[in-house]
């Protein structure tokens, strides 16, 4: 059985590569999303990586963390895919990719494809603050402790005064998650928004291999 922890990493339940096989190279914060949507599937030729999603503090460090992953696994599959998105690097992971020549996620970050590239655009947002499942359940861990919010309250309002709205993008539809989610907002001194997005681009573009 495959075992996530918190950072999202998978510890165990891969399948020996093989003549035909798919490797997904994915952020940690997808990993309960890809092994959802490969077991639903029964995509059993498709084996799954995952990178630290703390990587996501620290976007310059994705595209090397990146093709390491890409050049550690050699031959031993017919195809790579990275299951990043933009996400912060500015254009450089899918420099690196095409460089590598395997493909990636489209769009800027998770919040884009989780909704859907072409919903995600047309909206234009600019106060939302968003949160996916993952998100949620790691909130302290990747949002209120590396911003100093438990130890200078404080500064809450510095980070957080020009957003309007934390909008929950929930991938599963979990009610404990959804009440997380609002006391987040709330901690945050936002409005709350839940969006059911499911999987969004995220299972189409898994769909295609």
């Amino acid at each position: 059985m495959d075992r996530i922890d918190d950072q999202g990493l998978v510890t165990e339940g891969l399948q020996a590569a093989g003549q035909g096989r798919i490797l997904l190279i994915a952020c940690g914060a997808l990993a309960r999303e890809v092994l959802a949507l490969r077991d639903m599937n029964g995509w059993s030729h498709m084996d799954l990586q995952c990178l630290p999603a703390i990587l996501h503090n620290h976007p310059e460090k994705i595209p090397d963390a990146v093709e390491r992953a890409v050049t550690e696994a050699g031959d031993a599959y017919d195809r790579v895919f990275v299951l990043y998105a933009d996400c912060g690097t500015g254009g450089l992971l899918q420099a690196r990719c095409a460089a590598l020549g395997v493909e990636m996620l489209q769009g800027p970050h998770c919040y884009s494809f989780f909704e859907g590239n072409a919903a995600f655009a047309a909206r234009d947002e600019m106060t939302a603050f968003y949160l996916t499942d993952f998100l949620v359940r790691q909130f302290d861990a990747f949002v209120t402790k590396p911003l100093g919010l438990d130890r200078h309250p404080e500064l809450r309002d510095m980070y957080f005064g020009n957003y309007e709205t934390l909008v929950y993008q929930a991938q599963t539809d979990d009610p404990e998650l959804t009440e997380k989610a609002r006391a987040c907002a709330d901690f945050l001194g936002l409005a709350f928004e839940r969006r059911f997005t499911g999987y969004g681009d995220l299972e189409a573009a898994l769909t295609q291999f």
